[in-house]
């Protein structure tokens, strides 16, 4: 049985028709671009959160983006990120010419390690991106008490964790700024590119609003150079009709999360993340620690051994399943990024070579669950 990765299709046909008429509503109001559709949904989501405000924007890198230039990080400015990660992360903080700085990543979580990234503070430090990763929230009371310390900002990269909650708390509200995205395959996906930033800081939330429309208040009239950050009226309106179903979306991924480690948990040499056996397992399940409210963005093995990932890899692909490799260079490791000091990262040059994402889509069947743990078990 062919088992995908993801199938946008059977989430959304069972909305056709809100979706439908939701599209209808825009079109029949000619305001396309912000106006109350936008308004609505930054109002819906600041409930679903617990946040002061959220600003809706084009992307889930533009919402990295602008939270930088809000927060005045630029030229000769450090910002620390983990570098197993996607790209963005690090990409936003040079194209704002400041210099990412990478740390490496613990091996359980896949987040950032809080006693790596401390290592990498300086007097140029201005920020530190802590990434929500897969869905699972990242160690954040380390890094507030070093950001509090240290007088550096914490933007929290959430893109991947809509709906995730630290110690009760939803992330992406933690820190200084959240930052969150609406690709059509994260938990909350829209139909095309767009994005969220979250903040309970009102000056934070006037300057991303105003860099959102070129920095102009009123319109003409620009205060600093912003740049075109909105996310469509129609956008907007389509991801409403989603948002009331998200919780529901996350519940089903974490049963299907949970299916896989009890079936593969009985595979002989599988072990969970962080156990001692781990250490000699042939294969590594991911583990939602506590207090982390784990959403399951993605449901992450590891194939510890040269060659091993790839060739379970090529085993799925024969079989028809869908699995794919977040991912298969550490940022430090990109040729973009080659200018800067070599960095020791082990753990994420590890992880790079032994992960591989599996079906964990809220709308796979009882039958396509079985028939990738039974492929991936009979690999073993």
């Amino acid at each position: 049985m062919p088992v995908p990765l993801l199938d946008l299709n059977r989430q959304n046909a069972m909305l056709q028709g809100e979706l439908a008429a939701a599209f209808e509503r825009v079109l029949r109001s000619g305001h396309f671009i912000l106006g109350p559709e936008v308004e609505a949904l930054e109002k819906e989501c600041a409930a679903f959160l617990g946040a002061r405000h959220t600003i809706a924007v084009s992307s889930g890198t533009d919402a990295i983006l602008v939270a930088l230039m809000a927060l005045g990080i630029g030229p000769g400015d450090e910002v620390i990120c983990p570098t197993f990660t996607f790209f963005a992360t690090a990409g936003c903080v040079a194209r704002v010419g400041a210099t990412p700085v990478f740390a490496d990543v613990d091996p359980v979580t896949f987040n950032l390690d809080p006693a790596d990234a401390a290592r990498r503070i300086t007097p140029r430090t201005k920020a530190v991106i802590p990434v929500h990763l897969f869905g699972q929230s990242a160690e954040m009371e380390p890094l507030l008490a070093l950001a509090e310390e240290r007088g550096f900002a914490v933007i929290e990269d959430a893109a991947q964790a809509l709906g995730a909650r630290h110690h009760g708390r939803a992330c992406g509200t933690i820190g200084d700024v959240g930052t969150f995205s609406f690709f059509p395959s994260k938990n909350l996906g829209g139909f095309g590119d767009g994005g969220l930033v979250a903040t309970n800081r009102d000056d934070l939330a006037e300057r991303i609003r105003l860099l959102r429309t070129h920095g102009a208040k009123p319109k003409y009239y620009h205060k600093m150079v912003g740049g075109n950050f909105r996310l469509d009226a129609l956008q907007c309106a389509l991801l409403r009709v989603k948002l009331p179903h998200l919780t529901a979306y996350s519940e089903a991924r974490r049963h299907n999360a949970a299916f896989y480690t009890e079936e593969l948990g009985r595979v002989a040499g599988v072990a969970l993340a962080g156990t001692p056996s781990a250490t000699i397992a042939r294969l590594v399940l991911p583990v939602a620690l506590p207090p982390n409210d784990h959403i399951w963005n993605q449901y992450t093995l590891r194939a510890p051994g040269a060659g091993r990932r790839d060739a379970l890899k090529q085993h799925l692909a024969a079989a028809g399943v869908g699995c794919e490799i977040y991912y298969p260079v550490p940022l430090h490791r990109q040729e973009c990024f080659s200018r800067l000091a070599p960095a020791n990262l082990p753990v994420a040059e590890r992880l790079a070579g032994e992960v591989l994402s599996i079906p964990v889509f809220p709308e796979i069947s009882a039958d396509e669950l079985a028939t990738v743990a039974r492929t991936v078990g009979s690999f073993f």
